[in-house]
């Protein structure tokens, strides 16, 4: 599990050597990034500023405690504020910028199905399809902030409890939705889908906090999105490597699983870890 935990950051880190190669297409990925970086810094800013006064208003009854216990539980609760709405802005950002930058963001998927190799036959799905999604993102980004909220009241341990599982619940949540437009080429199946993920969960969830953690770094976001756009379509190519699903290849996928033998001009499959390394055109790294 740890292993496989530790491939998920590595599939994103693989998503940074695209600057490498395709320096100009992943410039392009940023200019999404940062107008909605603009957008959310209208709504955040006050927010913060205002920490003090609704951590006040939310915890009324702390208002005759003597001090320093009033000043740390709302201390602790202003904290666990500033979580849950970090968590809840990784989902609206990432949904916003899919939405605003999805030409841009199509192009870097494309590009990378090419250089693996053997690519979608159909685009990752067109515009209205990225917005539909995105306010699928947006509404269980709202219900991952209220889990952290109610998990960061906890007493004693709610400081730790209410972070971490707003980590692993947003970078799951993140992977889920950036491997959507490679899944969506291939048209597969809510339970193709669902089969793939059930068959690499630390994979996935590596990848997602990994990417949900450059996400927290200042302007990291922004830096990160085209990466992360790159990786996805990466760990989709693992996944769909490294299990079969139950309806079997999907039509026009392009995509060999296991026993299924060699396709028609892939390249050599096999690693030491067990999984199977997709085909690179040479002069790709």
């Amino acid at each position: 599990m740890i292993r496989e935990f530790g491939e998920g950051i590595r599939t994103l880190l693989r998503g940074f050597a695209t600057w490498r190669r395709r320096p100009g297409l992943m410039a392009l990925g940023l200019v999404p990034g940062l107008i909605t970086v603009a957008v959310l810094a209208a709504v955040l800013v006050p927010l913060i500023w205002n920490l003090g006064t609704i951590a006040t208003w939310v915890t009324p009854f702390a208002e005759s405690w003597v001090d320093p216990w009033k000043d740390l539980v709302r201390g602790a609760v202003g904290f666990v504020i500033v979580v849950a709405t970090l968590a809840l802005a990784s989902s609206v950002f990432t949904a916003l910028t899919l939405t605003i930058g999805d030409p841009f963001y199509q192009r870097i998927w494309h590009a990378v199905e090419v250089e693996l190799g053997d690519p979608a036959p159909v685009d990752g799905g067109g515009f209205w399809t990225t917005v539909a999604e995105g306010l699928r993102l947006v509404m269980l980004g709202i219900l991952i902030a209220l889990l952290v909220l109610l998990a960061g009241l906890i007493p004693v341990i709610g400081g730790f409890l209410g972070p971490v599982t707003g980590v692993m619940l947003t970078g799951r949540l993140l992977a889920r939705e950036l491997t959507g437009r490679a899944f969506d080429a291939r048209d597969l199946s809510p339970a193709d889908r669902a089969a793939l993920f059930a068959g690499s969960r630390a994979r996935v969830l590596g990848f997602g906090v990994a990417t949900q953690l450059c996400f927290l770094i200042p302007l990291g976001a922004v830096a990160v999105m085209p990466v992360a756009v790159a990786g996805s379509t990466m760990l989709a190519r693992d996944l769909l490597a490294r299990t079969a699903l139950p309806s079997g290849p999907s039509t026009g996928s392009g995509t060999q699983h296991p026993g299924s033998g060699p396709s028609k001009g892939s390249g050599t499959q096999g690693s030491s870890s067990g999984t199977h390394s997709l085909p690179i055109r040479p002069g790709t790294v």
